[in-house]
């Protein structure tokens, strides 16, 4: 698949806007720092701790937006300053206990990747094809079994890989992004350290930790359905193009606009996978004004449910499928030659 020509139009949006992005920080992160001084009087005035359970969700959708920012800061399609970007960038990676040069290594190449089966591995979600499930030994297909779990996918995933993967330095790492690392590390200690020494660690594990816990989940959730649907596009390295993983092996999740404000947009992934330049607040109006985009099935909240029970891609249907229709598809196939008592007939 050759780009087309309705592509080039996308540069059009690929701009930013000075006034839109800080006006995005400022509604981002503001009311999630006035959110969490809500709850710190909450517990601080011994009212009842039920009352932290909305706030809970209401900061964790702060913090997911706050990640966006940080992601569009990875694409330096935030602001134009790359110093200003990098700044924020560092700011809400602290805040979202991300790596900001580590991430966007990573992130890069899940870009350049994306919807290739020869290349699976980095900043994507194990996937792997009913071939490779079915000659795998049984530990590995226990283990790739309880990986795709719901619960371990996304309660206890989410927590290890922000919480703990992201604070370690892994091999064949550049200098800065070690560095990346260590600077998050010493800041994120710093802030835990300010909050035990002044108004008591009890605090912070009462309010941070739970909201961390809340957003990793929505946020790995979001990342999930956006390259896990059932008709998602992979191809092997031969026959692999970019224009199709963008456009089909990148969901359109049209969530209702509450939610879409909250996830800044990155429901219009498909545009993004696109072109990565478009800052979040030109994705819908890109989605609205190209009509081309239009053509795209959206992939709808309750519709998007559907991706729990998918677990292998079948690269002879071209979809992904559930452990219940591999095994039948094999009890099918085995049905399709006679039986050792048919033989003796």
């Amino acid at each position: 698949m050759s780009r087309p020509d309705w592509v080039k139009e996308l540069k059009t949006y690929a701009k930013t806007d000075t006034f839109r992005a800080f006006l995005q920080l400022a509604n981002s992160i503001i009311p999630y720092g006035m959110i969490v001084y809500i709850m710190y009087l909450i517990v601080n005035r011994g009212y009842s701790y039920f009352l932290l359970i909305p706030l809970y969700f209401i900061a964790a959708g702060f913090y997911v937006r706050i990640f966006i920012i940080f992601h569009d800061c990875a694409h330096l399609s935030f602001v134009k300053s790359k110093k200003a970007t990098r700044i924020i960038g560092y700011v809400c990676g602290v805040l979202t206990f991300t790596p900001y040069d580590e991430w966007r290594r990573t992130h890069m190449i899940h870009h350049g990747t994306v919807g290739n089966i020869d290349k699976r591995g980095v900043g994507d979600v194990w996937t792997m094809t009913a071939q490779e499930y079915k000659n795998s030994p049984r530990k590995k297909k226990l283990l790739y079994r309880l990986f795709r779990n719901p619960v371990i996918l996304f309660i206890f995933s989410p927590i290890v890989l922000f919480v703990i993967i992201n604070r370690i330095p892994t091999k064949n790492l550049h200098s800065k992004e070690v560095m990346s690392i260590m600077v998050t590390n010493a800041l994120i200690f710093a802030i835990i350290l300010t909050v035990a020494l002044t108004v008591g660690i009890k605090y912070y594990l009462i309010i941070q930790v739970p909201i961390v816990f809340l957003s990793t989940s929505f946020g790995l959730w979001l990342f999930f359905v956006q390259h896990q649907f059932q008709d998602v596009y992979w191809s092997r390295t031969d026959n692999w193009d970019i224009y199709k993983a963008a456009m089909e092996g990148s969901s359109f999740y049209n969530l209702p606009s509450v939610l879409r404000w909250f996830s800044g947009n990155i429901g219009f992934h498909h545009i993004h996978h696109l072109n990565p330049s478009i800052p979040n607040y030109h994705l819908k109006e890109c989605q609205n004004e190209i009509k081309e985009l239009h053509e795209i099935k959206p992939l709808t909240f309750f519709n998007s449910l559907k991706s729990l029970r998918l677990k292998l891609y079948d690269e002879n249907l071209k979809k992904m499928i559930s452990f219940r229709e591999m095994k039948k598809l094999n009890m099918d196939i085995l049905n399709c030659y006679p039986s050792s008592r048919q033989l003796k007939k």
